[in-house]
């Protein structure tokens, strides 16, 4: 069994008398990599504002890595321990290189004056490098990131946020407005990037799911409707009716 990284247990939070996630519990392993879907509504965006400090909970268990309780840090606090977050939509620096995004998301002082006085060093090339050929951006070093798809802006923000080196990744939505190559390249991705930590990934697409091949957690009005691989959660008849639709 690997290590445990992140634990719900019985998590309830309600928004005027809605209750947008009831009961929920889940586990993941460090190394994970791991998708949750659900219909609209289902809590998997409060699910995600819990885990990174942006909302408290009513009721219930969040713990990091064992024994830090989730449930009384800020969004700061989040990120410092090593859970990072990506949004739907792409929060790039447009008018930068994709080089100069990926050096200023880096993991080492960023005010004023160090990025003023910053010299690149050897090993920041050298990550910067290694992003680049992680996130197949290569060829693209150089370009304004407004020059990107919007495929490859998703990938050049997946790059920044490896670049604070989250132990936990969790990711909105990666495969939204791609072409069907980018999306099989974006899956392809987030398979390399698990293990050495762990990806969280919130996604309505089944048929990027089915490319994930991992295990699926299945969200209906703040619970667990289902859970295990995308073939076992496909074929469970309560799926079909609230998420398949027939």
């Amino acid at each position: 069994m690997k290590e445990t990284q992140l634990y719900l247990n019985g998590v309830t939070k309600s928004f005027d008398g809605f209750k947008a996630i009831d009961g929920l519990s889940m586990v993941v392993a460090r190394g994970e990599l791991h998708a949750v879907i659900g219909p609209n509504g289902a809590g998997k965006t409060t699910m995600m504002d819990i885990v990174t400090g942006k909302t408290r909970p009513d009721e219930g268990e969040v713990y990091w890595n064992g024994d830090v309780d989730l449930t009384r840090t800020d969004e700061v606090e989040a990120a410092r321990l090593g859970i990072g977050r990506k949004f739907q939509k792409p929060t790039v620096i447009e008018s930068l290189s994709v080089a100069d995004n990926l050096y200023l998301a880096l993991k080492a002082p960023r005010g004023v004056w160090a990025t003023f006085f910053a010299r690149m060093s050897g090993r920041e090339r050298n990550e910067i490098e290694r992003l680049l050929a992680l996130v197949r951006l290569v060829e693209a070093r150089d370009r304004p990131a407004g020059d990107l798809s919007h495929g490859q802006k998703q990938w050049l923000e997946i790059g920044m946020l490896l670049a604070q080196e989250p132990e936990l990744l969790l990711v909105d939505e990666p495969a939204a407005g791609m072409t069907d190559a980018e999306t099989m390249r974006t899956a392809e991705l987030l398979r390399e990037i698990a293990g050495e930590r762990s990806v969280v990934v919130v996604e309505h697409d089944m048929e990027f799911v089915r490319a994930l091949g991992c295990k699926v957690t299945v969200l209906h009005q703040g619970r667990v409707l289902a859970e295990g691989s995308i073939d076992h959660v496909s074929a469970n008849p309560e799926v079909v009716e609230v998420y398949l639709g027939r």
